[in-house]
């Protein structure tokens, strides 16, 4: 028998009520007499621990103990424990009796019948429930959140593993077990059964900040909510279990390699949402993957905007629910252009000359889905409102992918002044979204302007050093695509796609060209290099940007 346990030998005369055969004695040499619940301490203690003798004024009569069949409780059990049926007020009350180190009640937890609880007396000083019960030391103890618990857990082992509950629930869990710090670090295991809730959840982490040795602190987990709820739908057996079955506790985050398994082998998580439109740029980025974040960026009226609604509408086709946050365009002028897209027309230049029949056709091809959510952002585009804006769209929408046009509005709204540290900010909570939950944020930014006389409106080179504003963005994406247009050109509606960093699969540089028509409206992919022959691509000389260095994928 380990350290810790304690056994019933024999049952006996009391000395103080001088009942037969109540007086229960057990092994570490403590008696108890279950009729006048008379304490005798092990080893000739000379503490006397009779409720009777060792109550304050202003609690509760002692009461009676007795069974509790709805839990499973014995009345031995409520005996041991120390809970007993009182009344307060005129009403039967149950009574969970809180004891100091040298045995007297000091508190009183009492329960009403509508599951309202109080607090009599010393609640300062209330305990771990149930540690007067036990020796020193031992090989493992069971820490629940209430008493009921408590008492099915150790009923459940014949009251031989330590028990003690939390005298006020996971909220005060930390506080709690540091006060009980010195003798609960006596025994080689701590085991924590907590609830199966948020709260629960929460209590195990914050517990897990006290210095207790590593490896002692261990988690068990059960199916339902508590001991009490596993026992009453008749899954005690599991509760042992999970007792043997605890896993050493480690900090949230921390994940042991030897878990994951199921992770690795799960082919989903590698082919992404779907693929890109274009062959080329899909031979690259291998799809689309949630938890991204994509930036989209190009100097102005490149195209960026255009390249990003055939993006989304090409993963709607699909089947995907989208949201669009366009912060530099009305709802109108949106939706037409979608409605465009499906007619493959430029609807938002011609739209007087269309049908009404045809409008309609694209309409319900399109917006009329339900699965096409807008941002109508007349008011406030700060950060809170903005990321509370992309939750709803995520979780209340069903959104899986949504389109940010663009990040320096964003920042132009908020007023600290601070651009580096507003775009840090702005970066940080967007990629912190995107994983959460689980969705493609597809945002769009702009590129400072290039040294030397070429500009971006004249076919330049983008770089991850020409993002404006702070190199976060570079750093937070998970892919970069640059667009690069001369529109002075001869060839002045083609748009060569560079991938400027690819987290997921390494491969930079040109990823195709595409090309607008203005008859449709739409982007059509090239498969020949266009540029070969004009030779409008110039090498670009990074020692002349005195920018920050590029961020390594």
């Amino acid at each position: 028998m380990d350290e810790g346990e304690s056994e019933l030998i024999s049952k006996g005369p009391c000395p103080e009520c001088g009942s037969s055969d109540a007086n229960a004695l057990y092994s570490d040499g403590h008696a108890y007499c279950f009729v006048c619940h008379h304490y005798t301490p092990p080893d000739g203690e000379e503490a006397e621990r009779s409720p009777r003798k060792s109550m304050s004024k202003d609690l509760l009569p002692y009461g009676k103990p007795g069974a509790l069949p709805v839990r499973n409780l014995t009345e031995t059990t409520c005996a041991k424990w120390g809970y007993t049926v009182s009344a307060m007020r005129g009403e039967p009350v149950q009574v969970a009796h809180y004891r100091d180190e040298a045995g007297n009640i000091v508190a009183q937890k009492v329960r009403t019948a509508d599951k309202q609880f109080s607090i009599l007396g010393d609640a300062k000083n209330m305990g771990l429930w149930g540690q007067h019960l036990w020796r020193e030391k031992g090989k493992r103890v069971i820490i629940t959140e209430g008493e009921i618990d408590a008492m099915v857990v150790s009923q459940l082992q014949d009251h031989r593993w330590p028990v003690v509950s939390l005298p006020k629930g996971a909220a005060g869990a930390k506080k709690a077990i540091a006060a009980a710090f010195e003798w609960l670090d006596r025994f080689e295991e701590i085991v924590l059964m907590f609830d199966n809730d948020d709260a629960g959840r929460a209590a195990v982490e914050e517990v897990g900040q006290l210095r207790f040795s590593p490896g002692k602190l261990k988690v068990a987990r059960l199916a339902l909510k508590d001991p009490d709820e596993m026992v009453r739908a008749k899954r005690g057996s599991e509760v042992i279990d999970a007792i043997f079955a605890a896993k050493t506790f480690r900090p949230d985050g921390i994940v042991s390699g030897a878990d994951l398994w199921d992770a690795l082998i799960d082919d989903e998580t590698d082919e992404g949402l779907h693929p890109w439109p274009w062959a080329k740029i899909q031979e690259m980025l291998l799809g689309v993957h949630p938890g991204q974040v994509i930036m989209l960026t190009a100097g102005s009226g490149v195209g960026k905007t255009a390249i990003a609604t055939e993006f989304l509408y090409w993963l709607h086709q699909r089947g995907e629910t989208v949201g669009l946050m366009k912060l530099e365009e009305d709802l109108k002028r949106t939706a037409r252009g979608l409605v465009g897209l499906a007619l493959n027309k430029p609807a938002h230049l011609i739209w007087k000359d269309i049908h009404d029949e045809e409008k309609r056709a694209g309409f319900d091809a399109t917006l009329g889905t339900g699965r096409i959510f807008l941002y109508d952002h007349f008011g406030s585009t700060d950060l809170d409102n903005l990321l509370a804006k992309i939750r709803f769209l995520a979780v209340g929408c069903g959104c899986r992918v949504i389109l940010l046009d663009h990040i320096s509005i964003v920042v132009s709204g908020m007023d600290d002044g601070d651009e580096r540290r507003i775009i840090d900010n702005i970066m940080t909570a967007l990629k912190q979204h995107a994983m959460e939950l689980g969705i493609v944020l597809v945002v769009i930014s702009h590129l400072k302007r290039p040294p030397g006389d070429k500009g971006h409106e004249e076919g330049a080179v983008t770089s991850l050093s020409q993002l404006r504003g702070s190199h976060s963005i570079a750093q937070l994406s998970d892919t970069v695509i640059g667009v690069e247009r001369n529109q002075q050109g001869k060839r002045p509606n083609i748009v060569t796609l560079r991938v400027l960093k690819n987290r997921h699969a390494g491969l930079t540089g040109i990823a195709g060209w595409l090309e607008y028509n203005p008859e449709t409206g739409r982007l059509v992919e090239l498969h020949e290099d266009p540029t070969k022959e004009e030779e409008t691509e110039e090498k670009y000389d990074y020692s002349q940007d005195e920018s920050e260095e590029p961020a390594a994928f």
